[in-house]
């Protein structure tokens, strides 16, 4: 169990994150700009940050040079961002991240990340040397259109697909998922095949599934997309 800072002026991000790490069973801390981000940092002693680049007041590259600056970047530090390109990536890793990953991130790369940093955390912190700095693989692909899809063979590996079969096969469906898979990944694949069933029985109506999942719509939204689950597939023709 780890503690980690979340950054990000985005409350859905912040939201979503905080979920997938608390379901890792680690303590996360969220903030929604600089400001709260320094207190944070001196508070609670993060041994992970994932910082957005893009926010209202102080952007995180430059949070990111001032930590570098006073001699606090001591921890970790993931950056994100949707709109970043290749050079500020780059420059962000010169400058003392980890690693970079591109929103929407996808989870098993989040989670990659995140063990990576934690793993790096445990050794000496040593000031970055600009222009010495190795950049990561992950950098180099982050600007990969494909960089946040599931590779096509997942599920077929996995767990059998269902979005042509009756709700009442789903029972069959759940029978064959592989128990030797991590919990992490043995767990998407039973949402997955939970909210399958509910689109299928629903006809794709997104109000009716998020009522029978108790899930708030943007949430649910966010779900399916997390696992890959395309809702327009079970829509009724003519709706």
């Amino acid at each position: 169990m780890a503690n980690i800072l979340v950054v990000d002026d985005e409350m859905g991000i912040r939201e979503l994150l905080s979920e997938i790490l608390g379901d890792e069973g680690h303590v996360v801390q969220l903030a929604e700009n600089a400001q709260q981000a320094r207190e944070a940092r001196i508070e609670s002693r993060p041994d992970l940050v994932l910082l957005d680049i893009w926010m209202p007041d102080t952007d995180g590259v430059t949070l990111l040079k001032e930590w570098q600056r006073d001699g606090v970047l001591t921890m970790p530090v993931i950056m994100m961002s949707g709109h970043a390109t290749i050079d500020t990536a780059v420059e962000a890793t010169r400058i003392g991240a980890l690693n970079f990953l591109e929103k929407p991130i996808a989870l098993q790369k989040l989670l990659k990340a995140v063990q990576q940093g934690l793993t790096r955390s445990a050794e000496p912190a040593r000031p970055a040397t600009p222009g010495l700095r190795a950049v990561p693989n992950e950098v180099l692909i982050a600007t990969n259109p494909g960089f946040a899809a599931a590779p096509a063979s997942y599920e077929s590996r996995h767990f059998a697909p269902i979005q042509n079969a009756a709700p009442t096969t789903a029972n069959n469906h759940i029978s064959n998922l592989s128990f030797d898979l991590p919990l992490r990944e043995a767990r998407d694949a039973f949402e997955r095949i939970y909210f399958e069933y509910h689109l299928h029985r629903e006809g794709g109506s997104m109000t009716r599934v998020a009522e029978k999942t108790g899930l708030e719509r943007t949430h649910l939204y966010r779900k399916l997309k997390q696992l890959g689950v395309e809702s327009m597939k079970y829509a009724k023709r003519g709706e």
